[in-house]
């Protein structure tokens, strides 16, 4: 797998999360530690395509 195509995957799992966290903030039962998590999932995706992006 190419470095491009490798970065738009990293992007979309990425904006995908943002997607998945705006939801579960918005539900009334939702859990704080698993917005946490998936905050920090999304961060750590986040370090990753910008590592990325400056070797392309």
């Amino acid at each position: 797998m190419s470095l491009s195509s490798h970065l738009t995957e990293l992007r979309k799992k990425h904006e995908m999360l943002s997607e998945k966290i705006e939801t579960e903030q918005r539900s009334p039962g939702s859990d704080d530690l698993s917005i946490a998590e998936l905050k920090k999932e999304k961060l750590l995706l986040k370090e990753e395509i910008e590592r990325i992006a400056a070797q392309v």
